[in-house]
């Protein structure tokens, strides 16, 4: 059964080597988690680091600026990640939204 999550998304290898930095992802980030309201953290499976930088690039692509992505490095990316859990800490993912 499909579950949902919502939280900040980010830059997994950043919050594994740094636990306390913001790790806001970027568009070199391969891999990406998302950080829930109450402090968990999730790893995306392959397939969502996937569907995540595709659905940062869409985001990126609608705005007005072409560089968005370098300008809202500073701003939390709210999202919100449908799958099921594997183990305790990945998420398989169906789909991923970004609001």
């Amino acid at each position: 059964l499909a579950e949902s999550w919502s939280g900040t998304l980010i830059d997994s290898a950043c919050a594994q080597s740094q636990k306390t930095a913001a790790c806001t992802p970027t568009d070199s980030t391969t891999s990406y988690a998302l950080r829930t309201s109450a402090g968990q953290t999730y790893k995306l499976d392959s397939q969502g680091n996937t569907k995540a930088a595709e659905a940062l690039k869409t985001r990126a692509d609608r705005s007005k600026e072409p560089n968005s992505m370098a300008t809202a490095k500073k701003a939390p990316i709210s999202a919100t990640v449908n799958g099921t859990m594997e183990g305790t800490d990945t998420i398989k993912v169906e789909s991923v939204s970004i609001q």
